[in-house]
Order: C-alpha cells, then sequence, then structure tokens
C-alpha cells in the first residue's frame, strides 16, 4: 500500500456531500476529520481520502498545493494501519482531512500529525464498533 491511485480519492459530489451529512468528525490539530464507514458490497475494500485546505487561510494557489502535496504524502505513508483495520472488518471508509492550520508545516511535522489523526480515526472507529456490538 504504498501509492496513492484514482480509486482511493473521493470525487463524487454526491458522496462528498453524503460524507459530511452521514459522516462523524472531530478535530486533530491541524485537521478536522470526518469519516464515513461503508458497507462493501460488490466493491474491494478501500480507505477513500478528500482533502481541503481553505482558500481563506492560503490565499496563494502554490500554497495550497503545496500543503496538499504534503498531506497526500504523509497519508500515503500512514494509511496501512487503517487499511489493515478495513480488511479485518469487511468494509470501506470515505475519510476527509480538513486542513484548519495557519501555517504550513514542514514535511517531518505533518507526517506525525498525520499518523496521530488515523491513530485517533482507527481509535473512534473501534470505539464505535463496540458501542454498537452492545
Amino acid at each position: 500500500m504504498e501509492d496513492f491511485p484514482k480509486y482511493e480519492r473521493l470525487c463524487k459530489e454526491n458522496e462528498i456531500q453524503s460524507l459530511f451529512e452521514k459522516g462523524a468528525g472531530f478535530s486533530c490539530y491541524p485537521y478536522r476529520v470526518v469519516f464515513l464507514v461503508r458497507p462493501v458490497g460488490d466493491r474491494p475494500v478501500t480507505c477513500r481520502l478528500l482533502l481541503s485546505v481553505s482558500k481563506k487561510r492560503f490565499h496563494h494557489a502554490f500554497k495550497r498545493n503545496r500543503v496538499k502535496r504534503l498531506i497526500r504524502e504523509s497519508w500515503r505513508k500512514n494509511k496501512t494501519r487503517l487499511y489493515e483495520i478495513c480488511c479485518r472488518d469487511t468494509i470501506s471508509m470515505d475519510v476527509a482531512l480538513v486542513y484548519n492550520a495557519t501555517v504550513i508545516h514542514s514535511y517531518p511535522t505533518m507526517l506525525e500529525k498525520t499518523g496521530k489523526a488515523v491513530g485517533e480515526l482507527i481509535k473512534r472507529y473501534e470505539k464505535k464498533t463496540i458501542q454498537t456490538a452492545h
């Protein structure tokens, strides 16, 4: 799982809308994380990602693009743990990472922060699964 192919990107408007309407969310600086667990059905197990970097915080496109590149790379490095959970429970997950910081963090910092966000995401999913099982 060391790449970031097109099928792992959340692009369709109606799927994005349902993610924000039905999904659960939390804050984990510098992100606002929203996730939605979906049954697999006849499709393969995937963890699709949506990135959002505000034009209000970063006026110049080259800065927004830089932040998105850093997030994509750090997500690519950290998504393996999430895929293990999805494969184990045969589910798919849609995740939105909304970047809330006003500064561009360095790559090692972004890698660490994204790792924390993925860890928190797994923890929240596990907690939700345990509550619905009882």
